[in-house]
C-alpha cells in the first residue's frame, strides 16, 4: 500500500477539494495541519519546492495541489499513483 501525505491548511477550499478527491478514492491518507509559518509548512516547501497548499505525496513523491491531482484524475492517472490499479 502506498503512503500518502497531503499538507494542508485550514480554511483552504483547494485544501477541502483535494481531500475530498482522496476520500472519494478510498485511499488511506495522512493529513498533515501546514498552516503559514509552521514547521509543517516549511517540510511541505522544503519537499515539494512549493510555497502553496495542499501539497500531496505518494511514497515520497510531490503529486503536487489541487489542480495537478485533479488534472490527474482526468487523464485517469491518479489511481495507479495512488496505487489503486
Amino acid at each position: 500500500m502506498s503512503k500518502i501525505e497531503i499538507f494542508t491548511q485550514p480554511g483552504c477550499p483547494y485544501c477541502v477539494h483535494a481531500v475530498g478527491l482522496l476520500r472519494s478514492k478510498g485511499v488511506e491518507f495522512q493529513e498533515i495541519n501546514a498552516p503559514h509559518g509552521s514547521a509543517e509548512r516549511e517540510e511541505s516547501i522544503r519537499r515539494s519546492g512549493r510555497r502553496t497548499v495542499p501539497q500531496t505525496f505518494v511514497d515520497g513523491t510531490c503529486l503536487g495541489g489541487c489542480d495537478d491531482l485533479m488534472a490527474l484524475d482526468r487523464a485517469g492517472r491518479l489511481d495507479a499513483l495512488l496505487g489503486k490499479a
